[in-house]
């Protein structure tokens, strides 16, 4: 029997799924193992000790001791073994041959070193481990309900220790019935894409959903189809241009109203300043200190944005903080040549022990010098959104921030949100929300299998800034006000303010005629008078023509098609006009179903080897600053579900190298393109003015970053 024991436990090896129950006694073990055979129409192996004991018990050779185990072992084996043949696709295990492993180490402190071999070689396409929030229950056989949380560790352990794939299955027998035919349901599925149990174990506690990765498979496979430009956006045709006298009507509407409404600012401000100090983190590990000079290092490499930085270096925010801890790093500091002075005011900027810019989030980095202070980004957000974003003396402002820089915004926050509020007359919230761990994407190798760490595992990757259309989703209110968190300036705060109230005017302005026309529609009495007026609506101010069948359909069919045009999210977006600056652009796009829309296109969503579509690029008038006001809530009052109105066919494949190893991405539809394309879209131009991003730490020695 002891010979046979390994080779038993292997010979259980079958097509078939098996999923082990795992955990201490009177954890619902048998209770779960009955309800899935039930379920999937299969058979479940029930507990061999259970029998084997009783049977010794009532035949008076005395309760379970160390020399029950192998016979315990084997019998469970040959149970399971035999239920495997006559399974139907699923076999579910009340116990197996490792619970038998840990009895036998928990009670008699030794394990016989053939079962101990085989509990390990026993394979199980997962392990549903039994919580222990059920009551106990006494069955003659059982120990004690005494150190369940102890025993239950122990149990957890092995799992650990043996590298087994388990789950922990909680709740009352309804919960953990549906808990775990949902798990087993994605369980099947990754099996079948040609994951293994522990790759499938990572993308569930990754929170990743499998249809996503399924689609992300697919998408790699096949490609993104690129998106065809008819023509740019321009303001003869889609960008409005308003009159002096119109936005200052916009702002009054907007003032009229404010008191109504629930505001929000949404600033995505997640991810470090890396690429702001890019070139100067090549300049350190490029440059031949003790060969070469910092001139001769330009002239080598060519590098206009080093000696930008070197000439304008005093009129940095950060200049003095930065020269005053070199003074008391290197005493003799001002006696240095200039070439010791500049390299080593670089490298303490971007060291770990001492400022660590290009490592810190942008938000927190000193962007502005006033006569008294220095401002961060998040100090200038805070002062907007007093000026534009306040109803009844209320303001909110929304950070997107990576979880472990929380703390950084708060500890600003706390230091200057009181004066503001004092300055302002208002009370300020502000709230954090995290780019959400199951909106990653897989990443695949250049022959797109899953690529692989160096341990072996899956690589996911954040899924770019589209996935924040799930924080905007969780936000309840009425207009949100997007901005991006470098996109500040220390000058026209006021003029800044006026133009982000006029887009929140033509906002609210288009969304009470909007919703008049909703109502109407609604009504019993909606006639073809009506329906007309409704139409021109629809092509004056929102860009949109119906299909050439429109007036052709019954009168409720028309009806229906004029309230899924209506009933969407808005968007009303700044844009201003292009001087070069890289990123999207407004476009006249022609989607899938042959419908004309006004998008806002990256160039990575574009055919550039396409002379026709490069000629429209490059005949574009206008760029996207990402200045948004948007309208989250439909005529009745009822929030959008905003993911029902993303283009999922408008994400972005980007190729990446890790550790010399090429590897391709998956981003999804950005958050104003393809997470915001099936939105009500207009588009409004304002003065160049209102843009001021600060993409390299060099942008910050333009006008709108200095005090004048």
């Amino acid at each position: 029997m002891e010979e046979n024991l390994e080779q038993l436990a292997k010979s259980g090896a079958s097509p078939i799924i098996k999923i082990a129950i795992f955990g201490p006694e009177s954890t619902g073990k048998t209770t779960l193992a009955t309800q899935l055979a039930e379920y999937y129409k299969t058979v479940w192996v029930p507990e061999f000790a259970r029998d084997y004991l009783q049977e010794k018990l009532d035949s008076g050779r005395g309760i379970c001791d160390i020399d029950d185990m192998l016979p315990i072992a084997y019998g469970q084996t040959k149970l399971e073994n035999e239920s495997a043949l006559i399974a139907n696709k699923y076999l579910f295990c009340d116990t197996n041959l490792l619970v038998t492993k840990v009895f036998s180490e928990l009670y008699y402190n030794f394990c016989d070193s053939l079962l101990d071999k085989a509990a390990r070689a026993h394979q199980y396409d997962l392990f549903f481990l039994t919580d222990i929030d059920v009551p106990w229950e006494d069955d003659g056989l059982r120990d004690s309900p005494e150190g369940r949380e102890t025993v239950f560790e122990v149990f957890k352990q092995s799992l650990i220790d043996n590298k087994k794939p388990f789950i922990t299955i909680s709740g009352d027998k309804e919960i953990r019935l549906k808990k775990a035919v949902a798990i087993i349901e994605d369980l099947t599925m990754a099996l079948q894409m040609g994951f293994t149990s522990l790759d499938f174990l990572q993308i569930h506690e990754h929170g990743i959903p499998l249809e996503n990765i399924k689609t992300q498979f697919n998408i790699f496979k096949k490609g993104i189809q690129k998106t065809v430009l008819v023509n740019p956006a321009t303001l003869d045709s889609g960008i409005l241009k308003l009159s002096d006298a119109d936005f200052e009507q916009k702002v009054n509407y907007f003032d009229a109203n404010i008191s109504k409404l629930k505001l929000k600012k949404f600033v995505p401000a997640s991810g470090a300043a890396t690429r702001m100090f890019k070139f100067l983190s090549a300049f350190l590990n490029e440059f031949d200190f003790e060969n070469e000079s910092i001139n001769a290092y330009i002239n080598r490499k060519k590098d206009a944005e080093l000696a930008l930085f070197i000439i304008g270096m005093d009129k940095f925010p950060f200049f003095e903080g930065v020269d005053k801890e070199l003074k008391e790093i290197y005493p003799d500091f001002d006696s240095l040549g200039r070439d010791y002075k500049n390299y080593y005011f670089i490298k303490t900027l971007l060291s770990s022990e001492y400022f660590d810019f290009a490592s810190k989030p942008k938000g927190v980095l000193p962007f502005h010098k006033y006569e008294s202070y220095i401002a961060t980004p998040i100090q200038e957000h805070l002062n907007e959104c007093a000026f534009y974003a306040t109803s009844n003396n209320q303001s909110d402002l929304h950070f997107t921030v990576s979880e472990n820089h929380q703390t950084q915004f708060e500890e600003i926050i706390e230091k200057i949100k009181g004066k503001i509020e004092a300055k302002s007359n208002s009370s300020i919230t502000v709230s954090y929300s995290y780019q959400k761990k199951e909106t990653d994407t897989i990443a695949v190798d250049t022959g797109n299998n899953p690529f692989r760490n160096e341990k072996g595992m899956l690589v996911f990757r954040p899924g770019g800034h589209g996935a924040l259309i799930e924080n905007l989703n969780a936000i309840d209110t009425d207009v949100v006000f997007i901005k991006n968190i470098d996109n500040v300036c220390q000058n026209n705060i006021e003029q800044v303010s006026f133009y982000k109230k006029a887009l929140a005017g033509v906002l609210l302005d288009l969304q009470c005629q909007l919703f008049g026309f909703l109502n109407a529609l609604d009504s019993q009495e909606i006639t073809l008078e009506k329906i007309t007026e409704i139409l021109a609506f629809l092509k004056s101010q929102l860009n949109i023509e119906m299909n050439d069948g429109f007036h052709k359909f019954k009168l409720e069919n028309q009806v229906n098609e004029l309230k899924e045009a209506l009933n969407k999210p808005i968007r009303v977006c700044g844009m201003v006009k292009n001087e070069g600056e890289p990123g999207g652009g407004p476009f006249w796009v022609r989607g899938t179903d042959g419908r004309l829309t006004l998008q806002i296109v990256e160039t990575s969503q574009i055919d550039l080897n396409n002379a026709s579509q490069l000629k429209i690029l490059g005949n574009a008038t206008h760029f996207n600053p990402v200045d948004l006001v948007c309208g989250l809530k439909n005529y009745q009052n009822k929030k959008f579900d905003l993911k029902e109105f993303v283009d999922p066919n408008s994400g972005f494949i980007v190729h990446k190298n890790s550790g010399g190893i090429d590897l391709k991405a998956y981003e999804l539809p950005g958050l104003w393109n393809g997470a915001m394309a099936n939105w009500l879209t207009v588009f409004v131009e304002v003065p160049l003015f209102t843009f001021s991003p600060v993409k390299t730490v060099n942008d910050l020695l333009k006008t709108a970053h200095q005090q004048i």
